[in-house]
Parts: structure tokens; C-alpha cells; sequence
């Protein structure tokens, strides 16, 4: 197997240069070092990603990163994936495992062969693909597991320059994406023509494939939360939305949109009125100092105050950076809520989506990626907020 894998050029597709990651393991290890852990294990990919540079849409195998405290990472996973985890990062040891052995089989041997058998083991519990009879096995094969769930992600909440720019270039293929669909939300128009032409426009302006699909959908199917593109056609009255975001280097920005289709009723002009006066409250409580709690109470004040509480029943927003699916976003990481007082730090990046639902009925939204500045904040991209009438 090794003298395969050496064919591959090591990181040749890696999305950013070894620092970058050796940073990361660093600031890992000093984590863990507080916590006298000799070891770490993930499985999630979106944290493996962060750690290696690993990407791949086969983590419905079992793939787990090993961080010790000291000493190289390495990289246990289906042997299949092993040419392509040489190329994504820089990791020299790699173990690929047959598929004729289960993956937590062979995380629980590697490991077992390489002497970390009852030693302090943190495992990241909140990590996908981590199932209760994987976890029970692990146990079994190694002993007593540390919960690791919260080290990594705790890390990524604070984006490098590196991340930014990648969203940055991410937003472009967004933001084309949602050009796109606005143009096409027409009447007569079929949802899946709309839906094709923003997955078009976002994969020709650079997007890879995407943690979570577009949200398109109109006319009364616009009021039931996380509908998407069905073939209806769009006719006259109809609001038609748009949810979507694009990745760069598996990092995501979103955006959402509304578009009125001629004649707009009042309510909807009026209610998105309201989302709008919300979006630009949030916007301006959004720097260095409030909190994730600060920005959803000035979101809910308006709304409030527009008697629309029952109309919005939601967060206002959550984290976005490196994402697999089935999401885009990173609201297991941080959220904007009224319970979330954690302090905005430049660096940190969100999607603040803002929706009224007469539910069954409609929606209207307003949303952007907002990134933490020293003096503020800052909105990717100039797409106009208005209320699209067509």
C-alpha cells in the first residue's frame, strides 16, 4: 500500500501551505495540554478538515485523525480514500484499512498496535459518524474515553486570513448564484429552472460541491421552513425565495433573497419592510464587544415591536466556515441567540438570515455573511437588499 500511495505528490491539492496547519495542530496541543490528554481523536470531517486538509465525500466511511500530544498526527482511514487524503494534506503517516474490516475495527487496532491502549484518550464526541456501537467498540479496544467534543471547534470560531479569503472567493460564486436565480424568478418559470440556473451560475464562478443544496421555492410552499425546488411553476402574487451558498476550499458564505411576482400583495411589502428595519438592527449591534445574544435581542426588539413574534420563532443567525453535509453553516459551533453571550471577535464569520412566514402562506428574508472586524463589522459582497419585484 505504501509504495502506491507514494506515487501521489504529498498535498499536492491542499488547500493551504503546511504552516497553516501545523499552526492549527499547535493550538491544539496546547488544549490539550491543559487537559493532560496524550491523544486526540476526531472523526468529524468538517474538524479533520480544519486539522489536515482531509476533504473527501466519502467520510460515510469511518475516517479518524489522531492528534497526539506529542509526535506526528496520522490519519486512519479506508484505504480507498488513502490517495486522496495523500493528496488533500500533508500528513506522511497514513493507515488505510481494507473494507473487509470495519473502520472502528481498525481505528481500535492501529491504535492498540501503537501503545495507546489506556492512556488518556480524548475522543470528539459530537462528531459525525461517531455511532453508539463505534464508540462502545472503542472502549472495549482501547479503555476509558475522554470527551474531546467542543477542542477543535472551539478553534475554528476565529477565522485566519487565509479562511477569510477563501470565503471571500466563496462569496463570488454566491453571489453569482443568486443573480442568477433572482433573474430567473419569473412568472411561469418552473422552480427547477431557477434552481438550475443558481447551482449553474455558483459552480461556473468557482463553487465545489456544497454542504447543503439551494433553498428555491414559491407561492404558498414559500411559508413552509426548509422547502425547496419542487417543479411548481411560479404564477402572478407569487413570492418566490432563495437561500444558497457556495464553497471555496469547503468553506461556505450564504445569502437569501425575496422576489415578488406582479401583483405583490401589501402584506408582503409591509412584512418585509419590518425584516428589513430587523436585518439593518442586527447589522449595527454586529462588533467587537456585544455578544452573539446582543445581536439576536436587537433583531427580536423589532420584530416585537412589529407584533411578528409568532411570524419569526427562530435564532437570528449562526457561524459559517468549513462545512460538509448535510449543512453549510457551522450552528454546532456558535449561534446567534438570546442565551449565546459569547463575545464577537474579529475574525468571526455569520450568516444572519432574516424571514417573517405567514406560514403556509409566504415568506419574505433578508440575509448576508457578515465578517468581525477590529472596528465593526463588515458584509461580503454589494447585492442590493431590496424586495425584488418582477
Amino acid at each position: 500500500m505504501k509504495h502506491l500511495l507514494e506515487r501521489v505528490t504529498l498535498g499536492c491539492d491542499a488547500p493551504f501551505p503546511a504552516e497553516e496547519f501545523n499552526h492549527r495542530i499547535e493550538q491544539l496541543r496546547k488544549e490539550l495540554e491543559k487537559r493532560s490528554f496524550d491523544i486526540y481523536l476526531t472523526t468529524g470531517p468538517e474538524n479533520i478538515f480544519y486539522l489536515s486538509g482531509q476533504q473527501t465525500p466519502g467520510y460515510y466511511t469511518l475516517q479518524c485523525l489522531c492528534v497526539p500530544t506529542s509526535g506526528d498526527p496520522f490519519l486512519i482511514i479506508r484505504g480507498l480514500e488513502a490517495f486522496n487524503a495523500r493528496a488533500n494534506c500533508y500528513l506522511e503517516d497514513i493507515v488505510g484499512y481494507m473494507d473487509t474490516e470495519a473502520g472502528g475495527d481498525a481505528v481500535g487496532r492501529v491504535l492498540q498496535e501503537r501503545g495507546w491502549k489506556d492512556k488518556r484518550i480524548a475522543i470528539d464526541k459530537n462528531a459525525w459518524y461517531l455511532t453508539a456501537n463505534i464508540y462502545k467498540g472503542l472502549e472495549q479496544s482501547l479503555g476509558p474515553l475522554a470527551d474531546g467534543a467542543g477542542l477543535v471547534e472551539g478553534l475554528r470560531v476565529v477565522k485566519s486570513a487565509l479562511e477569510i479569503e477563501s470565503m471571500e472567493l466563496a462569496h463570488i460564486a454566491t453571489e453569482a448564484g443568486m443573480r442568477a436565480g433572482v433573474k430567473s424568478s419569473l412568472e411561469n418559470a418552473n422552480e427547477n429552472d431557477i434552481a438550475a440556473e443558481t447551482m449553474y451560475a455558483m459552480i461556473k464562478h468557482g463553487s465545489e460541491y456544497l454542504g447543503m443544496d439551494p433553498f428555491v421555492v414559491s407561492g404558498y410552499r414559500s411559508g413552509l421552513p426548509h422547502s425547496t425546488w419542487r417543479r411548481r411553476q411560479v404564477e402572478a402574487g407569487d413570492v418566490v425565495i432563495i437561500e444558497n451558498a457556495a464553497a471555496y476550499n469547503r468553506y461556505h458564505t450564504a445569502l437569501f433573497r425575496t422576489i415578488g411576482i406582479e401583483p405583490v400583495p401589501d402584506l408582503v411589502k409591509s412584512l418585509y419592510a419590518i425584516c428589513l428595519e430587523a436585518f439593518e438592527s442586527g447589522l449595527a449591534a454586529m462588533r467587537p464587544g456585544n455578544t452573539c445574544a446582543d445581536v439576536h435581542n436587537a433583531v427580536q426588539t423589532v420584530i416585537d415591536a412589529n407584533d411578528c413574534s409568532e411570524r419569526y420563532r427562530k435564532k437570528s443567525g449562526y457561524s459559517l466556515g468549513i462545512s460538509f453535509a448535510p449543512d453549510w453553516g457551522e450552528g454546532n459551533i456558535l449561534g446567534l441567540n438570546h442565551d449565546i453571550d459569547v463575545e464577537l471577535r474579529p475574525g468571526m464569520v455569520f450568516h444572519m438570515p432574516i424571514t417573517l412566514r405567514e406560514f403556509a402562506v409566504f415568506t419574505v428574508a433578508i440575509s448576508e455573511t457578515i465578517v468581525i472586524t477590529d472596528q465593526g463589522s463588515r458584509v461580503l459582497g454589494d447585492l442590493p437588499r431590496d424586495l425584488y419585484i418582477q
